[in-house]
């Protein structure tokens, strides 16, 4: 069989070091931009959906927010109805950084996806959703606490 999962790892690994490297000017390190980019798409998103949709337990997303809050790039409001919820929002700040990074994922997607054809690049998109799929069937029940049978 062969390896994807170690393909589609060091892939990940890579872009995610090259991103790193790059954001650091902005005081943007260990993944923090994924978060700010999800918040400025997703104005007022709460913590756990966000969390959700990175694919990361709670406790790491609030370390993330809170180093995202503390140096001014998003800030946590009360939702208007619930007071015990707190939506998340990108500042004026965040919103500067946002196209910059913005502008680093399209090249970068433009870089992996050289020598595709189209109809390759739609059916690598179609076939990397449905192992995203098959494989958050097992995050959600690795998640609640239990293990997976091999």
């Amino acid at each position: 069989m062969k390896e994807i999962l170690r393909e589609i790892g060091m892939i990940a690994r890579a872009l995610d070091s090259i991103s790193n490297i790059e954001f650091k000017e902005y005081d943007l390190t260990k993944g923090q931009y994924l978060y700010l980019v999800r918040i400025c798409e997703n104005p007022g998103i709460i913590q756990e959906k966000l969390a959700e949709m990175i694919k990361v337990d709670r406790t790491t997303a609030a370390r993330a927010i809170k180093k995202l809050e503390m140096n001014g790039f998003i800030e946590k409001k009360l939702d208007e109805h619930n007071q015990k919820i707190k939506r998340l929002f990108c500042t004026e700040k965040g919103k500067t950084v946002y196209p910059f990074i913005k502008r680093e994922n399209d090249h970068s997607n433009k870089v992996a996806l050289e020598g595709l054809t189209k109809l390759e690049v739609e059916t690598l998109f179609n076939l990397l959703q449905r192992v995203r799929k098959n494989v958050e069937v097992d995050w959600e029940f690795v998640k609640k606490g239990n293990k997976r049978i091999y």
